[in-house]
């Protein structure tokens, strides 16, 4: 929604309510990265099994894009996410992603 396309289907839990919130003030953000819902998942596993980081899809889908946008502007860059959330209320729904 943020970045002007209808709303869609997706995975990523915690991320689109399919309407923009009344707290969200036009202009604060530089601009607004898509991720999909497979480049979220793969973050996230990517976050546990490289960096020790259980986290959940919201959080790698937060990392995808920050990665994203530290290859573009280059070295010397500083660019900064937050991690929202950890990956344990996650584990029933990995637990089958995990298994493969």
């Amino acid at each position: 929604m943020l970045s002007g396309s209808p709303a869609g289907a997706h995975k990523i839990d915690g991320i689109g309510a399919g309407f923009v919130v009344p707290l969200w003030q036009d202009g604060i953000a530089d601009r607004i990265e898509r991720v999909s819902t497979d480049d979220a998942l793969a973050m996230t596993f990517r976050l546990a099994r490289e960096e020790g980081l259980f986290a959940g899809t919201s959080t790698g889908a937060n990392v995808s894009a920050a990665l994203r946008v530290a290859e573009q502007l280059g070295p010397g860059a500083t660019v900064v996410t937050i991690m929202c959330d950890t990956g344990m209320k996650y584990l029933k729904s990995y637990g089958a992603r995990l298994r493969h």
